[in-house]
């Protein structure tokens, strides 16, 4: 106790926060740990080789005065910056797309995820800002379909600013809260991608308010809302087709809360297995945490810490979805009834799906539904127009036959006996007063 009280008025963080180290790491590691995560991240480009090559980027940058070496071997695309005289974000490599700002983390769950060129539909749960989006489009040349998916609509901004800044067209941005999108989009995707929303504890360098904001509840209610998101993505899968039923799930946090209890936790609640990361490096996911037993295919997942390999704190999971039945529902018959109706009913709608049809589909849908309503409101204006002559009252209407009389005969005549009238009196007088 003493020593977490220590550590945490030394280095800034709730106590609570230092207990959780101290219950995952040792009290050395624990102190390598909060180190590293105060000293700032190296700086990483990655390439985007849709519009130029490493080398040549490398050699523009370096006739700018920046300093730079390769990422690692295990990146063909990332540049780490080491000393640059001009701004990284404002270059103009950058604003014609060349390379884009991404930590090196990032690349990982893409890396695993690994999809290829051709007809395939891929979902990214939680896109913006979208550099992983934009890495998914890069290995998929441009090809098949993406939908970025982001539940706020002013992170969407970003992305899709990105996506034009980097020259990708196979992108697909939507707004759709995670949780919904199992029902939504059933057996949809050949490969999913979810960086899940998480605590931020393995990105301490890089927003240090996580050290005194963040608590043990907040902490556990990520890993409710990461179950749920998890829980979905795996419904939207399609298991049928070469290398399809695979996804990854990944999160910028090294709690065990937000990982492993979350794998574990869908593990028994649907029907899929964990494959091999794809990643040669970093440490084997926890298959143990105190009292906790874990299942023993939780070592194949991959965790990457600041005071070991230079990198943000990262956790990366991939997951093969093997068929659309649930442990949970084997009682009930009328249920998997259903279902596999569903699932007949969509599998065969399904396989036909073209993303760039619907998309038009839904644009003539709203282009006619403006029609309908400019028409609607044009008929009820006429309505209101001919209520209101309705409410004012008419003029009775002059007959015919009184307009027929000729009024220039009937002028003359009169005037010429009015004036015969009155000038035969007044003469009269005249002649009586002489």
């Amino acid at each position: 106790d003493q020593l977490a009280t220590d550590m945490s008025e030394v280095f800034g963080y709730l106590p609570e926060l230092v207990e959780y180290f101290l219950t995952m790491f040792n009290p050395s590691e624990t102190l390598e740990f909060l180190e590293a995560s105060d000293s700032p991240r190296p700086l990483v480009i990655r390439t985007n080789t849709l519009k130029t090559r490493r080398k040549d980027l490398a050699a523009s940058l370096l006739k700018r005065g920046v300093t730079l070496d390769p990422l690692a071997n295990w990146s063909k695309v990332g540049l780490k910056i080491t000393a640059s005289p001009i701004p990284i974000g404002a270059t103009p490599e950058y604003l014609s797309g060349q390379y884009m700002l991404q930590s090196a983390a990032s690349f990982c769950p893409v890396l695993a995820l690994n999809p290829s060129p051709g007809d395939e539909v891929v979902l990214d749960m939680s896109a913006a800002p979208g550099g992983k989006t934009s890495y998914l489009a890069q290995l998929m040349r441009n090809t098949g379909t993406i939908v970025a998916n982001d539940l706020k609509s002013e992170r969407q901004k970003a992305t899709v600013a990105n996506m034009h800044r980097l020259g990708v067209r196979n992108v697909i941005s939507c707004c759709y809260d995670g949780r919904k999108l199992g029902k939504l989009w059933k057996n949809r995707f050949t490969k999913i991608l979810l960086d899940a929303p998480c605590s931020g504890l393995g990105v301490i360098s890089r927003d240090p308010s996580v050290k005194v904001q963040r608590t043990i509840k907040d902490v556990e209610r990520c890993g409710v809302l990461q179950k749920e998101l998890l829980l979905n993505a795996i419904d939207c899968l399609r298991v049928k087709g070469k290398d399809s039923g695979i996804m990854v799930y990944s999160t910028c946090s090294v709690s065990v809360a937000e990982n492993e209890d979350v794998v574990n936790y869908v593990l028994k609640k649907r029907d899929v297995k964990l494959l091999p990361a794809g990643l040669d490096f970093g440490k084997p996911g926890f298959t143990r945490y105190q009292q906790k037993r874990y299942h023993p295919s939780l070592a194949l997942t991959r965790r990457f810490y600041p005071h070991v390999h230079n990198m943000d704190g990262f956790y990366v999971a991939k997951i093969q979805k093997l068929s659309d039945k649930r442990p949970d529902d084997d009682n009930d018959d009328d249920t998997k009834q259903d279902e596999a109706v569903e699932e007949t009913v969509e599998e065969d709608n399904e396989d036909e799906i073209n993303w760039a049809s619907e998309v038009k589909k839904e644009v003539s849908k709203s282009k006619k539904r403006q029609q309908r309503s400019e028409k609607e409101d044009g008929e009820s204006k006429k309505r209101s127009s001919d209520e209101t002559e309705a409410n004012v009252p008419k003029k009775p209407k002059v007959k015919s036959t009184q307009v027929s009389v000729p009024p220039k005969a009937q002028k003359k005549q009169k005037k010429k006996s009015s004036n015969a009238k009155v000038t035969k009196p007044r003469r009269r007088k005249q002649q009586q007063e002489m």
